[in-house]
């Protein structure tokens, strides 16, 4: 059976309501940082999801009215019909791609601060707000609850107006009035929508056939229920009530999107979820219980496993978030027989980080997400080399391989140079570390591509001086040499006070580490004033090792930086589970042979803790020596990219050399004239009405 009978399946149009979608394959909703503040943005990425082949292409959580407010957070909003034109841009796209567009309405009670609109804060029953701040939210009275039904439903009818065919009641992530009704811990009313089950879900009930009497008849009403939190007897869970509410509501909307909550559960990462459809056992009892279509996600990239869960009875269509961003042409590329094409998504949350900090979607693996309307770029075109000049890339971390990557495809002829005896850079060395192996498919889809081009040469063990480059004869250098990490404790909270060092101390940084140097056996301090993942990986390898580990950091919390991509709780957790002793609000003062001194960060208090090695997680120093070296060697381009440019993520490693290769030929002037286009508010006499 050839690749595309195999797969034949995941590509039956298959009926939702009263339209139809072309295949099994359902980008469901999912945040992108643009929504209302830049719609033609949006319009664009989601359109790009429409022509990579998916049948059904969502928005993201769409405010139906200002008491439901997410500023600073760019989300979708429906409060009034002069939010019709932006979303129209969205479903024109989509419908020229040959794909059905879907909006998710959200009131969002206590998990909405009204920053923006300072409207009252509306919840079930009194109570805080879902965020550390200083409000709190009322419980809603009858006409509150009759105001919101109008709400939504005016929401539906304008949603169908602006073109859209799905339209969502949405009840879940522990984010929605519809799903805060139903917990008990939230409701605590005693009238008809508290109490007993069935009365917490009335309200649920009341907006799904409210939606369909308003617009059922032309556009598909679905339904995204959370039927776990996840917390055992104290939440709701799939077996008892989760189950329940699917049998209250079986047949009310056309199509059931089913998930897990919260939002740090249903987009776990792969560091603390490696298996791909880790959903199935909680939502597979869905299709049991209702004749209607279900869509199911669990960061489901690979074709089998799609085709699997269908045949078993999981689901009916193929639901996405993550796989759709890392890529959009995913469903085309599996109907052509292309599956060893799939950037495949490696579940590190760069997107959710996006989003949890307000600005627009990116990607590790797709460094085009996001700029498809900025900078026009396209996932799978790129415009064709503009002479026969050769290109050298220096270095084969995820800068270099994409890089080179990229000018292969363009048609130039690549040489790409490695010192090491392996290719991946900070990608293979960081995918060894704990829970961290889905990310060498950041350098395994790069070279794959490379390793297919005849116009490639790919040579390990090259460590290269600046009079080795000039004598290949090549014009065009990229140095992707990388960074490596500071040995002198200097960072965020030592820049001013550097510690003092004696020469006798057995410090380490993650090179050592990850290259697999590891310190003497006894007590290791961890110092992370980098805040992001890697000491925290690091101090779950050397206690999983068997070290006693103490992990210092001058924040309030481990790996801060990780709110953001929604694993920090879970990191910590890990930490104290595996006995490391955490100190935060401390910055190191100085570090001897058998101990280190630290300092509070409110008092100035001074600590000592005793210790025979210390790993030092602070700031990293740019591998630039080579580019130096070559700066006044007259090639016609020299160019520094990735960490060797500026550390920082690997996503933002990717995103340089992608860039390089796409700028490569073009003059400063079309670079600077076509840097990204911006959204800006018109000031037109006629819009300030």
């Amino acid at each position: 059976m050839n690749e595309a009978n195999k797969y034949s399946l995941l590509f039956d149009p298959i009926r939702i309501g009263p339209v139809t979608a072309r295949n099994r394959f359902f980008q469901v909703p999912h945040c992108d940082g643009m929504g209302h503040v830049r719609p033609r943005a949006e319009a664009a990425m989601r359109a790009m999801k429409a022509e990579g082949g998916w049948a059904v292409v969502s928005n993201q959580e769409t405010e139906i009215h200002p008491t439901s407010d997410l500023s600073p957070f760019a989300e979708n909003r429906l409060w009034d019909a002069r939010d019709i034109p932006g979303l129209r841009l969205m479903t024109d796209a989509v419908h020229e791609k040959g794909a059905l567009a879907a909006i998710e309405l959200v009131h969002n009670g206590n998990h909405a601060q009204n920053l923006f609109s300072r409207a009252p804060i509306l919840a079930p029953s009194d109570m805080s707000l879902d965020s550390a701040f200083p409000k709190q939210a009322r419980a809603m009275d009858k006409s509150d609850i009759r105001n919101l039904r109008r709400w939504h439903r005016e929401a539906a009818i304008r949603a169908r107006d602006a073109g859209f065919d799905i339209v969502y009641v949405y009840a879940g992530h522990q984010m929605t009035l519809a799903q805060h009704f139903m917990l008990p811990h939230m409701n605590t009313r005693s009238d008809e929508y508290g109490g007993s089950l069935e009365n917490r879900v009335r309200l649920t009930r009341e907006l799904l056939e409210d939606t369909r009497e308003a617009i059922g008849d032309t556009c598909a009403v679905a339904f995204r229920f959370a039927v776990d939190e996840m917390l055992g007897a104290d939440g709701m869970q799939a077996a008892e009530e989760g189950r329940a509410v699917v049998e209250l509501l079986a047949e009310l909307p056309d199509l059931w999107d089913v998930n897990v909550a919260s939002w740090a559960n249903d987009s776990v990462t792969t560091r603390f979820q490696p298996q791909d459809g880790y959903q199935n056992d909680y939502i597979g009892f869905v299709k049991t219980v209702t004749s209607k279509p279900v869509v199911g996600v669990g960061r489901l990239t690979s074709p089998d496993m799609m085709v699997s869960m269908i045949r078993k009875g999981l689901v009916d269509l193929i639901g996405a978030a993550r796989p759709s961003i890392a890529d959009p042409f995913l469903p085309q590329k599996i109907e052509q027989g292309r599956i060893d094409e799939i950037r495949e998504c490696i579940g590190c949350n760069i997107c959710v980080m996006a989003d949890s900090a307000g600005v627009p979607i990116r990607c590790t693996q797709n460094p085009t997400m996001g700029e498809e309307w900025r900078r026009g770029w396209h996932p799978e075109r790129i415009a064709p080399k503009a002479s026969e000049d050769e290109t050298l890339v220096i270095g084969a971390g995820p800068a270099g391989l994409e890089c080179a990557m990229q000018l292969a495809r363009r048609g130039y002829q690549v040489t790409l140079a490695e010192a090491s005896d392996d290719l991946g850079g900070r990608v293979l060395r960081e995918s060894r570390l704990p829970g961290l192996g889905a990310w060498m498919r950041v350098a395994d889809h790069r070279l794959h591509d490379l390793r297919q081009r005849a116009n490639v040469q790919i040579f390990t063990q090259s460590r290269l001086s600046s009079d080795e480059v000039l004598e290949l004869g090549i014009p065009n250098v990229f140095v992707a040499t990388g960074s490596r990490w500071r040995r002198d404790g200097i960072g965020r909270s030592t820049l001013r006070k550097p510690p003092i060092i004696d020469a006798q101390s057995i410090i380490l940084t993650p090179d050592d580490l990850t290259t697999g140097k590891m310190p003497p056996q006894g007590t290791v301090v961890i110092y992370d004033d980098d805040h992001a993942y890697i000491a925290g990986v690091l101090a779950e390898k050397l206690a999983q090792d068997g070290y006693n580990v103490v992990f210092v950091t001058p924040e309030s919390l481990v790996s801060s930086f990780t709110v953001l991509t929604l694993e920090q709780h879970r990191i910590q957790a890990r930490l104290l589970e595996l006995g490391v002793t955490i100190i935060c609000n401390h910055s190191l003062a100085q570090i001897g042979p058998d101990r280190a001194q630290i300092v509070c960060g409110f008092t100035d208090r001074i600590q000592s803790v005793a210790c025979t090695s210390v790993v030092l997680v602070t700031e990293r120093l740019r591998e630039t020596e080579l580019y130096d070296a070559l700066k006044d060697k007259q090639l016609k381009t020299l160019e520094l990219i990735g960490d060797a440019a500026g550390p920082a993520l690997i996503a933002d490693a990717v995103y340089a050399g992608h860039m390089a290769a796409r700028n490569f030929e073009r003059t400063e002037t079309e670079i600077e004239r076509d840097w990204f286009r911006r959204e800006i508010v018109s000031l037109a006499e006629g819009d300030m009405e």
